[in-house]
Parts: structure tokens; sequence; C-alpha cells
């Protein structure tokens, strides 16, 4: 294991680091003057950071001017604004439940997991409800990339110029007519006393997409398999589902949407006998470290009360992501729709699992169940 032999590891295929301990990456995190994020967050051909030139991204950028920009974005993430989303959020989950659940079986991930994240993300963009299969189908390409395929890297490319090509006539329609959405807010936000640039606008919209709508996805995608593979806990959590909250952070504990993110070292750095080099990759292993002994007693069980007092899933420090309340709270909620009508379920065969590097979730992931009807209510 990484974390015992070798917990500052040298990939040299690759030519990158890679922290497996939870201490070492929690550290990591809060220190972006050694570990910076402005030269991109993914190893290997990094498809974002190619971005970058055209829609420079809050996540790959260092304070100061990650924290300005942060603290503009933030306001759409308040706890009274993420609560008021609640209801309308429980309406999309019964709505999609509504269109499946009287089959007694659904791609988990085509018809609930996928499409309720995105409807999430576009009411706050205020994208048409015409256009979210499309934003669906960008969001997919990108997020499944494979960087050592380079037809898949042309394919996200294309996709990334896609979502460039929609948000800018959309940034102008919104500059001529303000709408009451996020896009519309951005618009009038002030850092310093400048606006934003066009292009930091586009970056925006472009990382509120994909962050918004891949994490939470796999969270939902991922919490089915770890029930379906624990029946007795998807059978006590069915009956309570005040369970729920608790057991979310053991979902996102245990099955991490997102395994790992890089940093890039700006000066040498020392760390159990290693050096690595100014300039060098390094990967930080959020999976890994979630799953750390020295941090969580018997870290590969399920623990449904187990009293979580620190996390990764959503990483940590300033770039500590601003829609992990919200993932939660769509996580919650659509179990507690879910489980409300389908109590009990089963893996079926044919589950297909993302191929990208740093995401952990699903491409496909069939579901069986009891036929019902939300009428049966």
């Amino acid at each position: 294991m990484l974390r015992e032999e070798s917990p500052v590891y040298w990939n040299k295929e690759q030519e990158f680091w890679a922290l497996s301990r939870f201490d070492d990456i929690w550290a990591a995190t809060q220190d972006h003057r050694r570990f910076s994020s402005a030269k991109g967050i993914v190893v290997g051909q990094d498809l974002a950071a190619g971005m970058g030139d055209l829609m420079p991204m809050m996540i790959m950028m260092d304070p100061p001017r990650h924290s300005a920009l942060r603290k503009l974005v933030s306001r759409a993430f308040t706890p009274r604004r993420i609560a008021e989303m609640e209801g309308s959020i429980r309406a999309t989950a019964r709505g999609l439940l509504g269109a499946f659940i009287e089959r007694g079986e659904v791609d988990f991930v085509h018809e609930y997991a996928g499409p309720l994240p995105t409807i999430v993300i576009a009411d706050m963009l205020g994208i048409p409800n015409e256009d979210r299969q499309q934003f669906r189908d960008w969001s997919d390409r990108l997020v499944q990339v494979n960087p050592n395929d380079p037809a898949s890297v042309e394919d996200a490319t294309n996709a990334a110029l896609g979502l460039y090509g929609y948000f800018t006539p959309m940034l102008a329609a919104r500059r001529a007519n303000r709408k009451d959405d996020l896009m519309s807010a951005l618009l009038d936000a002030e850092v310093d006393g400048e606006t934003l640039t066009e292009e930091e606008l586009l970056g925006f919209c472009f990382m509120l997409l994909i962050a918004g709508n891949e994490t939470t996805t796999n969270l939902i995608s991922n919490t089915a398999q770890i029930l379906s593979e624990r029946p007795e806990t998807l059978r006590t959590i069915a009956a309570e589902h005040s369970l729920l909250p608790a057991a979310v952070e053991e979902f996102l504990r245990l099955e991490s949407p997102v395994q790992g993110l890089a940093r890039t070292v700006t000066e040498d750095v020392e760390l159990h006998g290693e050096t690595m080099r100014a300039g060098s990759k390094v990967m930080l292993l959020y999976g890994s470290a979630n799953r750390d002994e020295r941090e969580y007693a018997d870290p590969e069980s399920f623990i449904l009360d187990r009293k979580t007092e620190r996390g990764l899933a959503f990483g940590h420090g300033p770039h500590f992501c601003l829609g992990a309340a919200l993932a939660r709270l769509e996580c919650r909620v659509a179990y507690e729709e879910l489980l409300s009508y389908v109590p009990d379920f089963a893996l079926a065969d044919g589950a297909e699992r993302l191929l990208s590097g740093p995401v952990r979730g699903y491409k496909k992931l069939p579901i069986t169940f009891e036929p019902t009807s939300i009428s049966a209510r």
C-alpha cells in the first residue's frame, strides 16, 4: 500500500508525485504558496489548463485573485439560498422517479443520478429546458476524457468549445436583458471595484456546470452501489430517513466522487525522506486519504453512525468545494424520495465505470426493484 510503504510516491511513467496519507494532503490543501493550483489540477494532458486562455477558472487560480472571485460566487451558495432550493430539488426528484418506478428497472445514472444535478445547476444558470440534454452531453464528454487516448481528448476539447460557443451569446443576451439567475448576478458582481472580464464570466459558467453536475451525479450513483452491497443498511435507512445526513458523510468518505486533484510545487518540498522538486506535479489522493487508518478506525467498513471530524471528499483549504452543501442536499433529497417509493433495490448486470483519472463514478448503473407508482405513496 502506498500509505504504508511509499507515502510520497514518484510515478516514473507520467512523472508526478502522489501523496496518499490524510495529514499530508490536509496540510498541502492549505498551503497554496508551495502547492499551487495555477498550472492545472489534473496530471497528464490537462484539458482544463488548455482551456485556460479562453476561460480562466477559479479552481485553477491561487490567492489573492482566487479569494476575491470565490467571495463573489459564494453568494450563490449561502446556507439560506441552499435551504431555499430544497423544495424545487424534491419536486424534480419526484418527477424523475415518476418516469421509471412503474417499470421496476432503470439505468440509475441516465434517468436519475445524472438528470437531477443537471436540472439543478441549469436552473441556477438560467439554462432553458430544451438545452439541458445538450449540457449533460457536453459535461459527460469532458469528465469522461481519457488523457491517454488522443481521440477522447479531442472529443472533450470539442465539448469544451461547444460550451464556450453556447455561453458567449448567452452572456451577451443577459447583458441586454437581466434575469433572476446566477449568470445575471455575475454580470453585476464586482471585485475591487471592477466587474468580471468576459473570460472570467465564461470560466465561472464552465466551472459551475462541470463541478455542480458531475460530482453530485457520482455521489448519488456511488451511494446506490454502496447501499446495494449492504441490504441491511439499505433497509435501515429506508425505514428511518433521519439517518441520511450522517450516511451521506460516510458515502462521501468511502467512495469519494473525486479521487484526487493535482497541484504544482513552487519550491523544493521535503516529506518522508523524499524531495519533490520545484515545478513537479503532485497528485493529492483524496480517495486514499479518506480511507487512511491513521484518521479513521476500520476505514474500509461502512459505519452508519461514524463520527467524522475531518474529510477530504470535497477537498479542503482555499479550494474547498463551494457546492459541497448543495451536493449533500441533493444526495439526501434524492434518497429520501427514492426510498419513500423504492425501499429496496439491487444492482443488475451491465454496470459500467467511468474511465476518468480523478473521477470515481458510473457511466451506466442498472438497478432493479419492485414496481410501484407515485400515487401509491
